[in-house]
C-alpha cells in the first residue's frame, strides 16, 4: 500500500477529470498535485520530483509528448515514472510516448479511478524495485 510520501503529479487540463482521479488517489493515500497545462506540469515535476506522473497529451502551452521529451532529456527528471493518460490512442502518438519511456499508455475512457489507483501502486513499487536493483 502507498505511504504518505508517495507523490503523484497529474498533468491534465480537464478540471472534472483531474478532480475525480485526484480524489481517488488521495483517498488511497497518495499526495497528488495537479498541473493544468504542459508548462506548469514541467515546472511542477522539476520542483517536486514525484514518484509517478500521469500525463495527458493534448494540453495548452506544451503538449504531453513534448513534456515527456523534456523530462527524458534532463538528468534530474529522466528517471521519473510517467504514464500517459489520454483520450487519444493514435498509433503514432503511442509509439512516440512509449519510445520516450512512458511506462504505459492508458485511454481515459477505459480506466476507472479505482483501477488507476491500483495500478499506481504497482508502477511505483516496480520503479522502486528497479532503482534498488540498479543501486546494487
Amino acid at each position: 500500500m502507498p505511504d504518505e510520501f508517495n507523490r503523484v503529479v497529474l498533468v491534465e487540463d480537464d478540471a472534472d477529470f483531474a478532480e475525480v482521479y485526484r480524489l481517488r488517489l488521495e483517498q488511497d493515500g497518495y499526495r497528488v498535485t495537479v498541473a493544468w497545462d504542459g508548462n506548469d506540469g514541467l515546472e511542477l515535476i522539476r520542483r517536486t520530483v514525484p514518484d509517478l506522473v500521469y500525463l495527458d497529451l493534448r494540453m495548452p502551452n506544451l503538449d504531453g509528448i513534448s513534456l515527456l521529451r523534456a523530462l527524458r532529456s534532463d538528468p534530474a527528471t529522466r528517471g521519473i515514472a510517467v504514464v500517459v493518460l489520454s483520450n487519444y490512442d493514435e498509433p503514432e502518438l503511442r509509439r512516440q510516448g512509449l519510445e520516450l519511456g512512458a511506462l504505459d499508455w492508458l485511454v481515459k475512457a477505459n480506466v476507472t479511478p479505482a483501477e488507476l489507483a491500483r495500478r499506481t501502486w504497482d508502477w511505483i513499487r516496480a520503479e522502486e524495485q528497479l532503482a534498488a536493483e540498479q543501486a546494487d
